[in-house]
């Protein structure tokens, strides 16, 4: 990159009651290395002290807007698209964080052929008795992105943490935003990368610990079944999927509701997915299976 040339990157900030989280958010920003930005957060109309929270800060590169998403997060992130001045957008989830260099480090890696940069992130776990640490190396994608984002997702995730992503405002746009169907919520960002996929190849994959992501119990993911969301984000590339990778794409979704449904005590469900996933599934996916399986058995024995 042309180091007299330093393009505006608008930050993307979508947040509902994190009020407890956001500040920690935007410090990370602020301290920032790489000056050039700006930031536009869109709350959902928090109840709690998020505009309290936000007011401290004063700096000018800060936006503030407010929405009714309806629990559509898309919606939120759009809106911040919109508004956004800078050629480059930057997403980050209220309650996640990022290093001091981070952005300088992905900015000194664009010319004309990256179009999407993403980084490896460390995952911390609040809902445990003390903090676990994990860091999530990601991958780069073989191309075409878009056959490795779907093909190699079905056994190694997508590994693309919404918080460590950057993309050109034009891709965004000429992919028309994010999908805001209600029905995607917590696999919405999925679809973006796979639609964006289908626009452009030039994903750059930085292997190095940027981001920090924070899971919780409030969280999306842990209040509802993401597998329905990631069937529906999946149904229009189904056609690129030979008989052996349909398999193993419901072996993996099943492993998702099965889990879900074991947490959420919904054992007759949660056994008729676990027992499909032991009948099909590699080794690992079997052992954490059988051992559901077995801890619902034992429950039922206890209140007997």
């Amino acid at each position: 990159m042309n180091t007299s040339f330093k393009p505006i990157v608008s930050i993307v900030i979508p947040t509902y009651n994190h009020a407890k989280f956001i500040s920690k958010a935007l410090e990370s920003v602020i301290n920032q290395t790489y000056k050039n930005w700006e930031a536009i957060i869109i709350d959902n109309n928090s109840i709690d002290d998020t505009d309290k929270v936000i007011s401290q800060y004063y700096d000018p590169r800060i936006k503030y807007l407010k929405i009714k998403n309806n629990g559509v997060i898309a919606k939120s992130r759009n809106l911040g698209i919109k508004e956004a001045k800078g050629e480059w957008i930057a997403f980050l989830d209220s309650d996640d964080w990022w290093t001091q260099d981070k952005l300088e480090i992905c900015l000194s890696k664009i010319d004309k052929n990256v179009d999407f940069i993403h980084h490896a992130s460390e995952y911390v776990d609040k809902s445990k008795f003390f903090f676990r640490r994990k860091i999530i190396k990601g991958r780069e994608f073989k191309k075409p992105i878009l056959n490795d984002l779907l093909i190699g997702s079905i056994t190694k995730g997508s590994q693309i943490s919404n918080s460590s992503v950057i993309v050109r405002k034009d891709i965004l746009i000429k992919i028309g935003g994010l999908n805001e169907n209600e029905n995607l919520v917590g696999s919405d960002d999925y679809d973006t990368w796979l639609r964006i996929a289908r626009v452009t190849d030039q994903f750059l994959y930085i292997n190095k610990k940027l981001t920090y992501v924070l899971f919780h119990n409030l969280r999306t993911s842990n209040k509802k079944d993401m597998s329905i969301p990631q069937r529906l984000v999946v149904q229009d590339f189904i056609h690129l999927f030979n008989d052996q990778q349909k398999k193993n794409l419901e072996i993996k979704l099943k492993y998702i509701s099965g889990s879900y449904n074991y947490l959420n005590n919904n054992y007759k469900e949660a056994k008729k997915d676990l027992m499909f996933v032991i009948s099909n599934g590699v080794i690992y996916l079997k052992l954490r299976s059988l051992l559901m399986i077995i801890s619902i058995m034992l429950k039922d024995t206890k209140f007997k």
